[in-house]
């Protein structure tokens, strides 16, 4: 196992001459090239054309109603939206639902071909012949929507709508099934959506083409690595790696006197790029093993450009004769490497391999979970840095005054008085803000905002905490509820004789059960604080007694006390008699 991690997948491509090449899908006719490829001008949504712009023959009215599906709808809010209905019409046919499954997407950049090279595996799935499945030099290339520009093109995921049906060598037929992504990163997307549209294609799989321009670079694979445990995260927990083949294909690559195009090449190249050494940053070393740790299968190929004129040419429609040959001659080679019987890699989760029928309750479950909030947002390598920068800032702020706060009311320090203590808080609270805004932090005054509401909340709670820990201290607080119920067990204790000697006897009596469930109470919460059991029952005790306390005790004597005057004016006190009164009296 270890071997196999250290060194990357790798498959032989087949040769152009192959005699084991057969027949592609089941499919009982073949694309009209002859017929229609003078007359293929204008492109429709779908990529195909209009109607107008063809001459189908009765042979071709399966092909033209094939065409690219969206089964993931990214919407203007940046919400995901399955739709169930056209995923079922596809992989719920009767000839599709109960076969297993290949599934291979291409996934990437936006503006970077991937639509492109779909359409060239439509081509090779199209065609019956195994060396001449590119067409004819003059046609244009149809199939999923693509176009040249700097403008994004294919949004959420597409699937084909015909699965193909392929004979594999061991005489078993499967269902290949080609998916096209959104491209990552274009200006009307959140790293949300790229990262779900992403990950939701690399767990749906199990051939993910990661297309790139020109290198490996670093940042590469750290989206790679963001990527793919987004959608590990979405999956349940196994011991078995997540995905299957992951493909790295470099286009435009520059350095062929370094590694060659093709296979042989990409895989050198990539056993350099993924090399993990003694002497390499931790975080180097992290993004290479999770990137070994999800996928089963790595391989590499090396394409060269495809040539000046299909990349600044706005009218460029596909033709091969303005394709270099080398990139065609490339082309010809990856696309049946990777579309060939021998190397079709069925879709498993778990080790189990998935049917048609499967595929689609996965699509659903999945799905499911990103549209939910169960999942953490991914956030840019800025916001990230920024959110951890504030945090920090926050952590230090909260500290101080926690420090603090210990010194004026911690656990070996004596009773305060709570207006003391509030003053306290308030000069602290001021020093913890005025240290939060001193550090220096990233993403602006206007993201700092909320960590300050943070930090300013959090810091009232802790205030809180400390009022109820600094009462802890006071003896009267201490002893309220034990006061509270002797002074309800003497009422009625009084109340009770009053009314007993008077003859009212069912106030007596009720006055004597009251006063005997306090005298309960009592007893049962002095237990409480001494056992340390039924803490639960003490807190409901206090509680009542408390509100006892504070709604009728406490009145009665708050109202006791503002009618003193009534008394005094009834019955006036003596005046002490002053010196000169006493002398006179003498």
């Amino acid at each position: 196992e270890r071997e196999r991690e250290r060194r990357p997948f790798q498959r032989d491509p087949p040769p152009d001459t192959d005699p084991r090449c057969r027949r592609r899908h089941t499919h009982k006719t073949k694309m009209a090239q002859k017929n229609t490829a003078r007359n293929r001008k204008e492109r429709n949504s779908w990529g195909g054309f209009s109607e107008g712009s063809f001459s189908w023959t009765s042979e071709d009215e399966a092909v033209q109603q094939a065409r690219p599906v969206q089964i993931l709808v990214v919407n203007d809010d940046h919400t995901f939206e399955l739709d169930e209905v056209a995923l079922n019409k596809i992989l719920l046919s009767e000839e599709v639902r109960d076969r297993e499954v290949v599934a291979l997407s291409v996934a990437g950049a936006f503006r970077k071909g991937k639509s492109f090279l779909m359409d060239f595996m439509l081509r090779y799935m199209y065609s019956q012949d195994c060396n001449a499945w590119m067409g004819h030099c003059d046609e244009p290339l149809t199939g999923f929507s693509w176009r040249g520009g700097s403008e994004r093109e294919t949004t959420g995921i597409q699937i084909w709508s015909e699965v193909f049906l392929v004979d594999k060598p061991n005489g078993e037929k499967v269902a290949v099934l080609l998916m096209d992504t959104q491209g990552t990163f274009d200006s009307q997307s959140t790293l949300r959506d790229s990262a779900t549209v992403f990950a939701l294609s690399t767990m749906i799989s199990s051939m993910q083409v990661y297309n790139l321009s020109q290198n490996i670079q670093e940042d590469d694979l750290q989206h790679l690595q963001l990527f793919t445990e987004y959608g590990r995260l979405a999956m349940e927990e196994t011991f078995q790696k997540p995905f299957q083949s992951l493909i790295f294909l470099v286009r435009d690559w520059s350095f062929p006197y370094e590694f060659n195009y093709g296979l042989d090449g990409g895989t050198r190249f990539l056993e350099k790029r993924l090399k993990i050494s003694e002497n390499q940053h931790e975080e180097l070393q992290n993004v290479r093993k999770h990137i070994y740790s999800c996928f089963t299968n790595i391989a590499c190929f090396l394409m060269p450009h495809p040539g000046l004129k299909v990349a600044t040419n706005p009218n460029f429609d596909g033709r091969l004769n303005e394709i270099d040959d080398e990139f065609t001659k490339h082309l010809k080679v990856l696309v049946s490497w990777l579309l060939s019987p021998e190397n079709l890699e069925l879709k498993e989760i778990n080790g189990n391999k998935i049917t048609g029928r499967g595929l689609v309750e996965y699509f659903k479950a999945y799905i499911k979970i990103y549209q939910g909030e169960e999942l953490p947002h991914p956030k840019s390598m800025l916001q990230a840095t920024a959110e951890a920068n504030n945090l920090a800032a926050v952590a230090a702020a909260k500290d101080l005054y926690g420090k603090k706060m210990e010194e004026i009311c911690g656990g070996d320090k004596p009773f305060l008085a709570p207006t003391d203590l509030q003053n306290k808080h308030l000069g602290l609270r001021d020093e913890a803000v005025k240290l939060f805004r001193g550090v220096k932090k990233m993403g602006g005054e206007e993201f700092s905002r909320r960590y300050l509401q943070q930090l300013e909340n959090e810091i009232d709670e802790l205030y809180i905490n400390y009022i109820k820990h600094n009462d802890s201290k006071n003896i009267f607080h201490a002893a309220r509820t034990p006061a509270t119920l002797f002074v309800v067990i003497f009422i009625m204790y009084v109340i009770a004789g009053v009314t007993g000697f008077i003859g009212v006897d069912i106030i007596a009596s009720l006055c004597n059960m009251i006063m005997g469930l306090a005298l309960i109470t009592l007893c049962t919460w002095a237990y409480i604080r001494y056992s340390g059991e039924y803490r639960e029952l003490g807190a409901v005790i206090d509680q009542v007694a408390g509100a006892l306390w504070d709604q009728a005790l406490f009145r009665l004597y708050d109202a006791a006390t503002s009618h003193r005057h009534i008394y005094h004016h009834t019955f006036p006190a003596t005046q002490p008699e002053t010196n000169a009164d006493t002398k006179k009296k003498k």
